[in-house]
């Protein structure tokens, strides 16, 4: 088990400038941990390959053990795990990859290790399409094991990490920030109920801004974590396409939908598809075949639940309200509810989560038919 100098050290080691991930791996293979890479002299560290006086002197003079204490602290104090490179609880996948971050901030209950990953990106503006791909995608994936990977952002990402929890998946959430934040505030409400089964990761500290330059690394983490990623809709150009650029450096399987020729949002799809950088598949199917991921005893979609999970007063008050009209927009029920809109906005995300809502185009909600309610 690591110490906590030791720990303290590895998050000391991150933060020197000028050493990257790369960097740090080569210093410890040499030095043998990172409490002994602050014991070693300049000479010492400038023999290393790759390092170099001025990464050598960067070393010496920027160990800041107090930093790293805080940061320990505010884990501790909020429940997430810090998880060193070469340690049990790393997740192997990533290990695998040459550039993976030496550190990783983790709050949720599901293992890193699990037998089938699969990543889901896509555009954060999504047409009927994409959207009805998406959810597709997860139906078809329900049951089957698969712990799904996206990175949190409107549009497919956020389809994805909300479907694989209506069809009880477990789902992570990859940020391009800190912990003591989430973005985008919208996703706040579904973020909180990721971490009751699935989970949050980063490699940024607390404090880090969702900056451009953040949101490439988190694709690497994204393409690295899993076994093969679906792009589900994307334009020509977009993060969609790195972290799939990334997961095929890293000899993951990369499956795309198709679109029309015409249709912009399908580009990156058809680009990819086009040069054998992604394999095409129409259904959620066509994945499962390829990754040899059926189930035995699969049926070929998930059966229509016969009974609604209970609810809780304010649920059922907002369900018999929507069941009244047939379909309410989000405003029409703000006016009917009379509370506060994150209250409003957390029970409908409850509602959709235990399969009794669907969302319509427009920010509109209409009850899912069954044959009773608890």
């Amino acid at each position: 088990m690591m110490t906590d100098d030791e720990l303290r050290d590895n998050l000391s080691l991150v933060r020197i400038p000028h050493v990257g991930d790369v960097h740090i791996s080569q210093l410890i293979s040499y030095a043998g941990s990172a409490t002994a890479v602050f014991k070693m002299s300049r000479k010492q560290l400038e023999a290393i390959p790759g390092i170099g006086a001025i990464r050598a002197l960067s070393i010496l003079e920027g160990h800041d053990p107090r930093r790293s204490e805080r940061e320990i602290l505010f884990a501790q104090k909020n429940g997430i795990e810090i998880i060193v490179r070469g340690t049990e609880n790393y997740p192997h996948r990533l290990d695998q990859c040459h550039d993976a971050p030496h550190l990783l901030f983790y709050k949720g209950n599901v293992p890193l290790h699990q037998q089938r990953i699969l990543g889901v990106v896509g555009t954060r503006s999504p047409t009927t399409y994409g959207k009805e791909r998406a959810v597709e995608l997860m139906a078809s994936l329900a049951g089957e094991n698969v712990l799904i990977v996206s990175g949190l952002a409107y549009g497919i990402d956020t389809i994805a990490h909300k479907e694989a929890m209506h069809m009880g998946m477990s789902t992570i959430g990859v940020l391009a920030h800190g912990l003591d934040k989430i973005y985008p505030a919208a996703n706040r409400a579904m973020a909180l109920a990721m971490v009751s089964n699935g989970g949050l990761l980063t490699e940024c500290w607390q404090g880090t801004k969702p900056e451009k330059q953040n949101f490439p690394k988190r694709n690497r983490i994204v393409a690295g974590l899993c076994d093969a990623v679906v792009v589900v809709e994307s334009g020509e150009r977009g993060g969609s396409l790195i972290t799939a650029g990334i997961a095929n450096s890293y000899n993951r399987d990369v499956f795309a939908f198709p679109g029309k020729a015409t249709d912009l949002q399908s580009k990156g799809c058809n680009h990819l598809i086009r040069n054998h950088q992604a394999q095409l598949i129409s259904t959620g199917w066509d994945l499962l075949e390829s990754m040899n991921w059926h189930s035995a005893t699969k049926n070929s979609l998930p059966q229509q639940r016969s009974l609604f999970p209970e609810l809780s007063e304010e649920e059922e008050r907002i369900y018999d309200l929507i069941a009244a009209f047939d379909t309410l927009s989000i405003d029409q029920l703000q006016d009917s509810a009379g509370m506060r809109s994150s209250l409003l906005a957390a029970i409908l995300l409850s509602l959709e989560l235990k399969g009794v809502l669907h969302v319509l185009p427009g920010k509109a909600y209409a009850v899912i038919p069954t044959q009773g309610k608890l």
